[in-house]
């Protein structure tokens, strides 16, 4: 089945011109699923982690948002356990006027400015609001953890 045309000229701007920290690759085999990569924003407790997304365009795109989650294991209050994004702009603030771009930069801001007053993970919310120092600490921890390439023992 032949994409639709907005699908083909989003994906080609984002190949034309990249987002700075973002990278938002089509599968081969199927041009609506893309892998995403995102830089932790500077001065975020996310710095220094790439970040594994996926995301989907279903076939009412762009009557409805995209599907996308984190495949990288964060630990923030707007993302949970399985990855799912709490952001207005993917569920009841979705406009077709929005693109694939602005979500994801959107995503990327999110990463600079976790919100624990609309959270998706309680308990990382509860933990941020308590103490949120000891928060911004266990999120620099898991993206030292998840989201840094390790260095490969010589062999």
């Amino acid at each position: 089945m032949a994409l639709p045309k907005r699908i083909i000229k989003e994906t080609e701007r984002l190949m034309a011109e990249p987002v700075p920290g973002i990278s938002a690759i089509p599968h081969e085999d199927n041009l609506r699923y893309f892998d995403v990569e995102i830089h932790g924003p500077a001065s975020s407790p996310y710095e220094g982690g790439i970040f594994k997304l996926e995301l989907f365009l279903p076939e009412d795109y762009p009557m409805t948002a995209p599907k996308i989650r984190f495949l990288t294991k964060i630990f923030h209050p707007n993302v949970d356990k399985l990855g799912r994004i709490c952001l207005d702009v993917l569920k009841n603030n979705w406009s077709p006027a929005l693109q694939i771009r602005t979500i994801l930069l959107s995503i990327q801001a999110l990463l600079g400015a976790p919100n624990p007053d609309d959270p998706l993970a309680d308990d990382v919310a509860k933990h941020w609001k308590a103490d949120e120092q000891a928060a911004i600490e266990k999120a620099r921890e898991w993206t030292r953890t998840y989201a840094q390439p390790q260095p490969q023992p010589a062999s």
